[in-house]
């Protein structure tokens, strides 16, 4: 099967990935979710003119000249409702999200002012029409849509629910994933120390990039080399909406992942990918569940998720920004490249003046966690490139 590029292993898989179903959730559940319908305001905010700051409301034609004495007619707080009309050289003494009595145009801060005996105060500064006034409806008018379906619920999304009394909210279903690791020589985390196994880490940091997604993943344990045994393994993770199997995709005799999956009926669409680490990349259909074969070197599993298993859980989340965030860098060295796979250096950046700069984590090496693990970002050196010089300018995926 011919190596794909990572952009059209990418498409390959997004194509074949489905919306999750609509569930309703209590609004002190929704934190991460992904909303499944417009939301509507249902009122105006301000539901009147308000003030902006604490101070007095004034007419602005009395205020065309300073300094000039007003009769204070009213004191008005917010969460009272004026009970007169300005008239020529009145104003209302006001405070913050108060309403503006009638007449009035115009706020001026309290520090602009100067109080004096009786109910008199000096204004000292001219002002227009508006000033330090929010506006019925600024915030929100009533039947707009201020939320759109697709919208990922963070804090600032809950307090707009609140505000438009969303108790419950319909949001995307979040797919049900599985993860297995395969091989005999991996040792479990509750496994006593074996010198001569290899501790089994990529269950646990593709637990974590799950589990960063909102979604709490169940995990299958190690299937061993055995076809019968992986057979019982893969079976039961094919119920859920998404596996992801560490491990057994590369073409060796005893890798028998990828004939035990096809046997099982999994339309395999990819073996391959043109990208480095994570060129054994694979990944298959079954009805609605997805199959991801992962590489069963640490980082190349921890990056192929990143670029190919990220994107397809939260479109199936209903998320609209599918891929994680990018910014630009200067690297701080060069860095060689063979032209013929993408490839993805581990990066730590550090914010300069105007300008972010990436430098390496250190050694690249497939099974080097630790570069993961100390890593802001993914630089992505092009197919084509034959290296990148310091000071050149590159792409970084954060993570």
């Amino acid at each position: 099967m011919q190596y794909l590029s990572v952009a059209e292993a990418q498409k390959n898989v997004l194509e074949s990935v489905s919306e999750q179903s609509i569930e309703m959730v209590k609004l002190e559940q929704s934190l991460g979710r992904v909303l499944a319908e417009d939301v509507k305001a249902n009122r105006d905010l301000p539901p009147y003119d308000v003030s902006a700051m604490d101070g007095f409301a004034v007419r602005s034609v009395d205020m065309v000249e300073a300094p000039k004495i007003l009769e204070i007619v009213e004191d008005i707080r917010a969460g009272d409702m004026p009970s007169q009309s300005l008239q020529q050289g009145q104003c209302a003494r006001i405070m913050t999200g108060a309403p503006v009595p009638q007449g009035a145009d115009a706020v001026i801060r309290v520090e602009e002012t100067e109080a004096l005996e009786g109910e008199k105060v000096q204004i000292n500064s001219v002002v227009k029409p508006g000033n330090d006034i929010r506006l019925r409806g600024e915030n929100m008018g009533q039947g707009d849509v201020v939320l759109a379906s697709g919208t990922e619920i963070t804090p600032g999304v809950i307090g707009i629910l609140a505000t438009v009394k969303r108790a419950q909210i319909e949001v995307y279903r979040r797919p049900s994933v599985a993860i297995l690791s395969t091989g005999d020589e991996l040792e479990g985390l509750d496994e006593p120390i074996d010198p001569n196994k290899i501790p089994d880490a990529n269950s646990h940091a593709l637990m974590a990039q799950v589990q960063a997604l909102g979604i709490e993943p169940v995990m299958l344990g190690i299937a061993r080399d055995d076809p019968a045994e992986l057979r019982e393994y893969l079976q039961r993770g094919l119920k859920f909406d998404v596996l992801l199997v560490s491990g057994g995709t590369s073409v060796g005799v005893h890798d028998y992942v990828r004939p035990t999956i096809e046997s099982l009926g999994v339309q395999m669409k990819f073996w391959r990918v043109a990208m480095k680490p994570g060129h054994p990349m694979a990944f298959g259909t079954l009805g609605n569940s997805m199959i991801f074969g992962l590489p069963g070197n640490p980082v190349s599993s921890m990056v192929c998720f990143e670029y190919f298993v990220v994107p397809a859980l939260r479109k199936s989340m209903g998320c609209r920004r599918l891929y994680r965030r990018t910014i630009l860098a200067n690297l701080t060295h060069d860095v060689r490249h063979r032209p013929g796979r993408t490839e993805f250096i581990r990066v730590v950046l550090d914010k300069k003046v105007g300008a972010y700069e990436a430098a390496s984590t250190g050694s690249q090496g497939s099974g080097i966690l630790l570069s993961m693990a100390k890593a802001d970002g993914l630089m992505e050196i092009p197919a084509d490139s034959s290296g990148v010089s310091a000071g050149d300018q590159v792409k970084v995926i954060l993570l």
